[in-house]
């Protein structure tokens, strides 16, 4: 019923409270979806997860810039969010709580987004179960390579694909 990108973001965002992960996830679906479907809504939850991993790191700027943008899309994109089984309104609220709290530079909290659909909910539980991980539990502020993924991780996958495709597109103008 839903995308599997999606409901794996649901499981970094809720169980592993990997937030560089969310946005890693999404963006590779966003960009396979079909440029004639809608997929700004895509684009606001990437938003919120990058906005968290900023908050949660003390990057206010970052994350507050980030947290506004996903506010503006969630609010013109309410049927798709919807569609995923979130509560738009409530989501809205939540966000621009959010915004407040980064506006006047308050410690970041873990927070669930407001699923409505409580199939997904089990289905999430059920995945978290399955990478060892439990549902709704708050970050783990001492994880420093969860804190700082983007400059600690491996990107040698990374640079290997934009390798490969520097010469496809290499070939293909040479055609």
């Amino acid at each position: 019923m839903y995308p599997k990108p999606y409901v794996d973001f649901l499981v970094h965002f809720h169980g592993l409270r990997d937030y560089f992960e969310c946005h890693e996830i999404l963006e590779e679906h966003w960009k396979s979806v079909p440029k004639k479907e809608p997929k700004n809504h895509w684009v606001g939850l990437i938003q919120i997860a990058v906005s968290l991993y900023h908050h949660r790191r003390k990057n206010y700027p970052g994350a507050l810039r980030m947290m506004q943008s996903a506010v503006r899309i969630i609010e013109l994109e309410r049927a798709e969010i919807e569609a995923l089984g979130l509560d738009a309104k409530l989501l809205q609220a939540i966000l621009q709580k959010r915004v407040e709290e980064i506006e006047n530079k308050q410690p970041y909290e873990s927070f669930n987004l407001p699923i409505k659909d409580q199939l997904l909910i089990i289905l999430c539980k059920q995945e978290c179960e399955k990478v060892g991980c439990s549902y709704g539990l708050p970050s783990d502020l001492t994880n420093d390579f969860l804190l700082h993924k983007h400059t600690l991780r491996d990107r040698q996958e990374v640079i290997n694909e934009r390798l490969v495709q520097k010469n496809l597109r290499k070939k293909k103008r040479e055609g």
